[in-house]
């Protein structure tokens, strides 16, 4: 016979077997990275199945409740349909979800939402005549997709509001700091490096305005009945339209929505998917321009992302450091930019007033360009804050091309002097040919063109120090920074005053 102690240790060694055994099984399956390693966990959560079903088990709480406060009547016309008791138990049971029950039912029944309906009157017995009562899958499963979206679109914009404050504030920095501009990746004129952030920003800022129309704009699809026609609802209100038309004004508004789609089929208008997914395409757009710009500074080492103490840049040259986090950006943001086709797809080819392809791939694709958007300006808010400004470097890339464009300055300083504006031009033009040439023969560099100016007679007038200070031409770049950041950042400061200061942490 087994002793206490020997009883003891294989339940401890039997509860470590099954830990093991569970945790090894965890591996086994495919795991969608946006979840395991770039989305965050309000974004994943919102999007899982207990926030699903929870969401539909409180739309058919407000469907009944607005059949009962709006009168529904039992086939009698006297006794009322739905009663405070069956309320009160569809209340009690919002979220308190089997979904080992759920998942047996649907494998029976092949239908998820009747799956659910099951499982609900197995909980609440009392309730299984009012749940559902006059409705359509959809009005679970399409008013479910909205009101996830729009609390997702919520998220989002207070995102962005974050990314735009942090690239403002770097933009405020380092507004007077000139660095070497670039038009084809070839060098142009000078800018600074805060004046190219808030390039930045802007574009943040349009995707911000247009996530914010979206989700002040999106209606809720409510009570339309199997068609769209509402005919379920006018039988069950015995023709009383007045009363069908309240039930889906009632609805909406108990589910937090002013807007109503005004007509549906069975769904709401899949259009409403390809603009949103359409805007999330457009923050990732403009994540992957400056996730590649970010990568382009890196090459030329005169910005760096963020590089933590133990941080590896590759396995096998240890030497490395490795733009990562503006890779993943870009990678994400191609992912997400590729989900807007499948959308349009869905939309143009729904038959009449509905068919049921669009269901499997509309569980794909907006879960995931929501996911997508989040992971994108999480590494952004990462970034944005991050962000490494190597100034002797910029700076030596400004001192090898300014004089080649400090030569008009000069040009024009000479003829101030008495020079002819035509010599001084041929002269200069001599000189900077000259000295390209032994730059690419590897033998010189563009400071000899001061050198060469400067023991010219025509230039001996000149003061090259004045007209050759960097911050001559920058232009209106630090003024357009503090200009811009007035005009467009303070007022989204201002509104999302309450959200900012979110944190930036990624998972790997």
């Amino acid at each position: 016979m087994l002793t206490p102690a020997a009883i003891s240790f294989w339940n401890r060694a039997r509860v470590f077997l099954k830990f093991t055994t569970m945790m090894a099984d965890a591996h086994l399956n495919y795991d969608n990275p946006l979840i395991a390693r770039y989305a965050g966990a309000s974004m994943s959560e919102r999007w899982g199945p207990a926030r699903k079903f929870r969401t539909w088990r409180r739309l058919w709480l407000a469907l009944a409740e607005a059949e009962h406060e709006l009168g529904l009547l039992a086939a009698d016309g006297k006794t009322p349909r739905i009663t405070p008791a069956q309320l009160a138990e569809l209340k009690a049971h919002l979220d308190d979800i089997d979904f080992d029950r759920a998942a047996h039912h649907e494998k029976e029944l092949r239908h998820d939402v009747m799956a659910h309906v099951y499982t609900l009157g197995e909980v609440a017995p009392n309730c299984k005549e009012i749940v559902h009562l006059g409705a359509t899958s959809c009005y679970v499963t399409d008013n479910a997709d909205l009101i996830l979206m729009r609390e997702s679109l919520d998220e989002l914009c207070a995102q962005l509001a974050n990314v735009i404050d942090s690239l403002a504030r770097f933009a405020e920095t380092w507004k007077d700091e000139p660095t070497l501009g670039f038009t084809h990746f070839q060098p142009a004129q000078l800018t600074t490096v805060g004046k190219r952030a808030v390039l930045w920003c802007y574009d943040f800022v349009l995707d911000l305005k247009e996530l914010e129309r979206r989700r002040d704009e999106l209606p809720f699809r409510g009570a339309k009945g199997t068609t769209g026609t509402q005919a379920s609802f006018l039988a069950l209100f015995h023709g009383d339209h007045a009363k069908v038309r309240a039930l889906d004004e009632l609805v909406a508004t108990k589910m937090g929505f002013k807007t109503r789609f005004p007509v549906t089929g069975q769904t709401y208008s899949r259009k409403i998917d390809s603009q949103i997914v359409d805007a999330l395409s457009g923050v990732a757009q403009t994540c992957h321009k400056w996730g590649c710009d970010l990568r382009l500074l890196a090459h030329r080492q005169e910005i760096d992302e963020p590089f933590e103490a133990q941080q590896i840049g590759s396995s096998a040259m240890a030497y490395k450091r490795n733009p990562m986090r503006a890779e993943r950006l870009c990678s994400l943001s191609r992912f997400l930019m590729g989900l807007p086709p499948m959308a349009a797809q869905t939309q143009a080819t729904q038959w009449f007033e509905r068919t049921l392809d669009d269901s499997a791939a509309r569980r794909l694709y907006i879960p995931q360009a929501f996911l997508g958007a989040d992971a994108i300006l999480r590494i952004s808010l990462n970034l944005a804050r991050g962000l490494i400004v190597n100034r002797p470097i910029i700076a030596k890339g400004v001192r090898e091309y300014l004089p080649y464009m400090a030569t008009e300055n000069l040009m024009m300083a000479a003829v101030s002097n008495g020079a002819d504006r035509q010599e001084a031009h041929e002269i200069i033009r001599t000189h900077s040919v000259a000295v390209t040439n032994r730059i690419k023969e590897g033998v010189g560099t563009a400071t000899e063109l001061f050198e060469r100016l400067q023991a010219e007679p025509l230039f001996v007038n000149v003061n090259f120090d004045t007209v050759a200070d960097a911050k001559l031409f920058v232009g209106r770049s630090p003024e357009q920074v503090v200009e811009f950041v007035a005009a467009e950042v303070e007022p989204i400061r201002e509104r999302y005053a309450a959200k900012l200061g979110q944190r930036a942490d990624l998972k790997v």
